[in-house]
């Protein structure tokens, strides 16, 4: 499921809501979500999981075609964990 069918089904089941509006709040929602995790804090949503963010350190890798080693530098990268309600529903 990507974004605009989010919306649409929101928009299916809130029939109150304007569409635009369901478009807005999405927009806000994945706004506020993206620029809490840029500063590295942690989003918890009770019911669904954490948003978080990892560092990985600076590494030499190698490259699979060639085997020569490459520097790779290090990075962030965004961790998800899911609530045990939702690993439940999931596995049910």
């Amino acid at each position: 499921m990507n974004k605009s069918d989010l919306v649409i089904k929101i928009s299916k089941k809130q029939a109150h809501f304007k569409r635009v509006d369901i478009e807005e709040a999405t927009d806000q929602l994945t706004g506020l979500i993206s620029n809490a995790l840029r500063r590295n804090d942690r989003i918890e949503i009770r019911g669904f999981g954490t948003f978080s963010t990892r560092k990985r350190d600076a590494r030499l890798a190698r490259n699979p075609k060639t085997g020569s080693s490459i520097a790779v530098n290090s990075k962030s990268h965004l961790y998800f964990r899911p609530s045990k309600l939702l690993r439940q529903l999931v596995n049910n």
